[in-house]
């Protein structure tokens, strides 16, 4: 057997007892601005509008890599003007790369740089400048409960998938009224809010859309959620000065009692909203897919 032979073996073997080992790179790439190509917010006309994007090659995606014909349209949605949760058309104001309180800029991936007046986006160029449908320069920040429980049968007893005998992980997936992917059910942290409030808000407004379990929903959420992720969302809204970035708890319901009893109810900005069985094949909006494959890597479920 050649060298190349063997190391391919050994490469198949590793993807076949570890598969969730791509997402966990896929996560540890996107951790790290210079080695990670955006690609949702890339070489597409942008959302809700006729703007197309500048073309951008992937070796050509880092501001380190000169583009010297790189002239992107600017845009930024009409309906931004005036709204309270949005900054003006000039920051003239903003505290770059600062928390102030009330309106954090601060990036979970260090110091980001400030071109002519304006924020660049750390992971590199998207072929639109402005803000786009997003209200602040910068980071925006946003806030991903990933609540889990064990896929049971009709007795009660935990599910084990056929091929890997692993328990199969399922989680609540929301279906975005905006590009009708199934995402994790979160939003937009407000002005000086504890991240935590975020998380909570968030999951009962989009997928319980009623409050008469508030008392154990509150409870559960009181849990310390398990720490999953925190920076950048390859999101389709991103532009060179304006981008998602995300922090992931996963909450989990280990015996079904809780908000595993629930009947789900689509509410805010979902269309629909159910338990999903989580594989190496669920398809979810942005990065989400990694980042929900880390919680299948730390619960040691199906993937």
């Amino acid at each position: 057997m050649t060298s190349k032979l063997f190391l391919l073996r050994v490469l198949l073997i590793c993807l076949r007892f570890s598969p969730i080992l791509a997402a966990k790179d896929m996560l540890a790439s996107i951790i790290k601005p210079g080695t990670f190509r955006h690609i949702m917010c890339r070489n597409n006309v942008y959302p809700r509008s006729n703007v197309t994007r500048f073309s951008v090659p992937d070796d050509l995606v880092f501001w380190n890599v000169s583009y010297e014909s790189y002239c992107p349209n600017c845009y930024t949605a009409p309906h931004i003007g005036g709204q309270i949760w949005a900054d003006p058309p000039i920051p003239d104001e903003a505290k770059w790369n600062q928390n102030d309180g009330v309106i954090n800029r601060v990036s979970f991936h260090g110091e980001y740089k400030i071109q002519n007046g304006l924020p660049q986006n750390p992971i590199g160029r998207t072929g639109l400048c402005g803000r786009g449908l997003l209200g602040r320069w910068g980071p925006n920040h946003a806030a991903d409960p990933i609540v889990t429980r064990w896929k049971r049968d009709d007795n009660g007893e935990v599910v084990r998938h056929k091929n890997s005998d692993k328990s199969i992980l399922q989680m609540v997936a929301i279906q975005r009224s905006d590009n009708k992917m199934w995402a994790i059910p979160g939003g937009m942290v407000d002005p000086g809010e504890n991240v935590s409030v975020t998380l909570k808000r968030e999951f009962t407004e989009e997928a319980l859309n009623f409050d008469d379990k508030g008392n154990m929903v509150e409870e559960f959420f009181k849990q310390n959620g398990e720490h999953v992720y925190s920076g950048y969302v390859d999101d389709f809204r991103n532009t060179d000065n304006a981008w998602m970035e995300t922090t992931a708890l996963n909450f989990h319901d280990d015996d079904g009692s809780k908000v595993g009893q629930l009947q789900l109810e689509a509410g805010d900005d979902a269309t629909n909203v159910r338990w999903t069985d989580i594989s190496g094949d669920l398809k979810l909006h942005a990065n989400h897919a990694d980042i929900v494959g880390e919680v299948v890597s730390k619960r040691n479920a199906h993937w």
